[in-house]
């Protein structure tokens, strides 16, 4: 025999009521109260008549989600708990990979304005006219899109400074940067300054190249980056597909690492590289992706977030730079 409401208000020990709240998202129950409701929902297989609901609030329960591809470690981690914590909250997930297609997203936002989905997540490299986003419930991550649009990102200067600063406490005399330049406006960027800030503080040539390049092409980056700067001593690397694409390029030209290079790569804590790990700085990606939904349903439901979220992020050393 199936669950009724109230046997879930019996499990989670509330009234049918407050169930009757937590189904329709109303304010008035406390977070507490909500996830021991939505527990007892789960341990019932409790399933309530989610299309009357959506009827009655005019909502269709569907966020999307955006991401340059699906096939990276951050993106494919990011969207799990994305989809996990919406789950909590009674939406699901339609996930765009839109990698060189600025058309999906179009798409995504003309399904918002016809009220197809209830919102989006962003993670995009393409620029959209302002007026496009007017009364879009929509969150970013990186990227402020607009001024009514909140987003999600991490203390990109401070730990690019901290970790360039590392590789000079290691020995490192001659240092670079190789990154993948954003197409549009992005907190990513300040990883660039962060370096150059630091070079210039201490009186050190800048040896970088940071290009505008899709998600795949990390490899000839890095090729022309050792050509270049073949006297590097150490590196910075934008992102875990560009530190990878430097430790093949570097391998194959019989550099050891990281006794001729050094290597540190904004994330990277996603597995081993080479039978070690990679010094690295993690991104909270849990806490990251577990927030923009959260503002996410805030802004659905006509509710006021900040404009700008900063999380911090975590150094950890590894056997890519000298004990």
């Amino acid at each position: 025999m199936a669950a009724t409401i109230r046997d879930v208000a019996l499990a989670a020990g509330v009234g049918v009521g407050t169930v009757s709240r937590v189904i329709n998202e109303e304010k008035s129950v406390s977070p507490k109260t909500r996830e021991r409701v939505f527990e007892a929902m789960r341990e019932l297989k409790f399933a309530p008549n989610i299309m009357a609901t959506r009827l009655k609030r005019n909502e269709t329960m569907c966020i999307a989600l955006l991401v340059p591809l699906i096939n990276h470690p951050f993106f494919a981690k990011f969207a799990y708990y994305v989809e996990d914590e919406a789950d909590k909250f009674g939406y699901s997930i339609i996930l765009v990979s839109s990698q060189k297609r600025v058309q999906k997203e179009s798409d995504i936002i003309n399904k918002i304005h016809s009220r197809e989905v209830d919102g989006a997540v962003f993670v995009t490299h393409f620029v959209h006219d302002e007026k496009e986003l007017v009364d879009c419930p929509i969150v970013s991550i990186d990227r402020p899109l607009g001024n009514d649009i909140p987003y999600v990102t991490s203390d990109n200067y401070d730990a690019t400074k901290r970790a360039v600063e590392y590789l000079i406490e290691k020995g490192c005399k001659n240092i670079g940067y190789i990154g993948s330049k954003p197409l549009v406006a992005s907190e990513v960027m300040r990883r660039e300054q962060a370096y150059r800030d630091v070079m210039q503080s201490r009186g050190m040539p800048v040896r970088e190249m940071n290009e505008v390049i899709l998600h795949g092409e990390e490899r000839t980056v890095a090729d022309e980056f050792l050509n270049r700067f073949d006297g590097v001593d150490g590196v910075f690397a934008s992102g875990y597909s560009m530190a990878q694409a430097l430790f093949a390029a570097a391998m194959e030209r019989g550099k050891n690492i990281p006794d001729d290079m050094q290597i540190i790569s904004y994330d990277g804590a996603f597995g081993q590289w080479n039978g070690s790990e990679l010094t690295c700085i993690e991104q909270p990606i849990e806490q990251m992706a577990r927030e923009v939904v959260r503002l996410l349903i805030k802004k659905i439901h006509g509710e006021k977030t900040e404009l700008r979220t900063e999380l911090k992020t975590t150094f950890l050393p590894g056997a890519s730079t000298k004990k």
